[in-house]
């Protein structure tokens, strides 16, 4: 049983928990905590955050979150942490190899991860891009059909689950289509129900049985022209729970994104009535983290079952890997592609 753990995610500002962090952290007991490159220093600094954060919570197993996805989007990296590919690299190395060499570099950057004590990373990306969709996702997708998406997904996040690091699978039910970046203003795709569920759907289908899902900021007008994915009774209930089939812990997108409109407390309260189980807020703003706060409930029921099941799954052992041999292993395959 989880104790009493908040249903969101918070971010802060620097590499250490200020005073005012700490209080709103033990006042708040939020279920998790996510790091970005404001956040990391040095491995022993970024091993202090995540045990300060564990200590405030009182949960030893409480997730800390990354974006570590390789090429655009890492996080912890050079000089003092390997620079991984971008996804779409593996598609390069044909699919049987490059399966292999995907879920090799998933392993290391997992070993990496639970060395400063991130047990969760928001990979895989499984959204197939469109041709005319926002270079926000380009080659952060691992390919352009959802059967290759859906393998190579399946791979990184079996490898990440064996080093005992949580796969966040996103941002459902796709954000390939998407013409604008999210980050900063609302797409709208206007696809038919047919299309998105041959193509946008497919690789979230694929993957469903898999701990952990983020949602998308995005408008899918023939499913809900009203609202976006995060905020969408509709899309949460009918396509992501229902079509979808995926029963794991449903996290939003960061709430602080321009997508959204609204206050912070509106926004958290509308994910909650849409079927999500965890807002997730990334910027570290203590003026917008509170509102969100404010209105998350407690873990509880159906949410508090996913999020505790999340966690047995990488409660067990862990396989090992040689990092180094691994490592020259990893370069060998992609200067394949040199």
């Amino acid at each position: 049983m989880i104790p009493d753990a908040r249903a969101f995610i918070t971010g802060c500002a620097g590499p250490v928990l200020s005073v005012e962090e700490r209080a709103f952290i033990r006042r708040y007991q939020p279920w998790g905590l996510i790091v970005f490159r404001r956040n990391v220093d040095t491995p022993e600094a970024l091993s202090a955050l995540t045990s300060t954060f564990r200590e405030l919570v009182g949960r030893a197993d409480a997730p800390v979150l990354i974006d570590q996805e390789g090429g655009r989007v890492q996080r912890m990296t050079a000089p003092r942490w390997p620079k991984y590919p971008a996804a779409r690299t593996f598609a390069g190395l044909g699919r049987r190899r490059g399966l292999e060499t995907a879920a090799l570099s998933a392993r290391l950057m997992a070993s990496d991860l639970a060395a400063v004590g991130v047990n969760v990373d928001c990979l895989p990306v499984l959204d197939v891009p469109a041709a005319d969709g926002n270079e926000i996702i380009g080659d952060r997708a691992y390919a352009d059909n959802p059967a290759d998406v859906a393998l190579f997904g399946r791979a990184v996040a079996e490898a990440m689950l064996a080093m005992g690091v949580l796969p966040v699978v996103k941002h459902m039910p796709g954000h390939g289509r998407a013409r604008v970046d999210s980050h900063l203003e609302l797409p709208v795709v206007t696809a038919s129900r047919a299309d998105l569920e041959a193509v946008d759907f497919a690789p979230f289908r694929a993957l469903a049985d898999l701990p952990l899902g983020m949602t998308a900021h995005v408008v899918y007008t023939a499913l809900d022209p009203a609202a976006p994915a995060t905020l969408s009774r509709t899309v949460v209930r009918d396509i992501i729970r229902g079509f979808i089939g995926f029963d794991g812990l449903l996290m939003t997108d960061d709430l602080s994104m321009k997508a959204l409109a609204g206050g912070f407390a509106e926004r958290a309260r509308a994910a909650f009535v849409a079927g999500v189980d965890v807002a997730l807020h990334c910027n570290g703003d203590m003026r917008e983290a509170e509102p969100v706060a404010e209105v998350s409930p407690m873990l509880a029921g159906r949410s508090l079952e996913r999020a505790e099941s999340a966690l047995r799954r990488v409660s067990g052992p862990r396989d090992p890997i040689v990092a180094v041999d691994a490592r020259a292993k990893l370069d060998l395959a992609l200067a394949a592609l040199a």
